[in-house]
């Protein structure tokens, strides 16, 4: 079974993760989105409604789990028996970074990083930015998928 870990914190989900996660459907038989758990971190959404937009995005899609974790993604990804971590790029400053991750997982374990370009309609949309349109009060009706609910 090719079974594949998409990790993030998904504060929140957008349509550039919705997009890769969809597309990464074809290349793996199962896809665990991982909501990684960071006690430093300052979310918006809390895990349980991350958790929530996340599920009912891919309700009605069986080869999808999410599931949360902590610690390193590749000790994750060997609890879980997957094989591919599948990262999304929507810019040359997301290759560099992501590259150096992928390296070190690498380094770490026999785990492969599979990455896809996000689509050009979608490649500007990062959660820092959706987060930052819903504290201005902007519309982010195409910027999210219609589970993730505004506050």
């Amino acid at each position: 079974m090719r079974r594949a870990v998409f990790p993030g914190s998904f504060d929140p989900i957008t349509l550039g993760h919705y997009d890769i996660i969809e597309r990464g459907l074809t290349l793996f038989d199962e896809i665990i989105i991982a909501i990684g758990i960071n006690a430093d971190k300052k979310y918006m959404f809390s895990l349980d409604e991350r958790k929530h937009f996340i599920k009912e995005s891919f309700k009605n899609e069986p080869k999808i789990k999410v599931m949360t974790y902590k610690g390193l993604t590749v000790d994750f990804c060997k609890k879980q028996n997957a094989s591919f971590i599948l990262r999304g790029l929507r810019n040359p400053a997301d290759f560099e970074f992501e590259k150096a991750i992928a390296h070190t997982n690498r380094k770490m374990s026999e785990i492969e990083t599979v990455f896809l370009l996000t689509s050009s309609g979608k490649s500007y949309i990062s959660s820092s930015i959706v987060r930052d349109v819903i504290r201005n009060g902007g519309d982010v009706s195409g910027l999210v998928p219609e589970t993730v609910i505004i506050k």
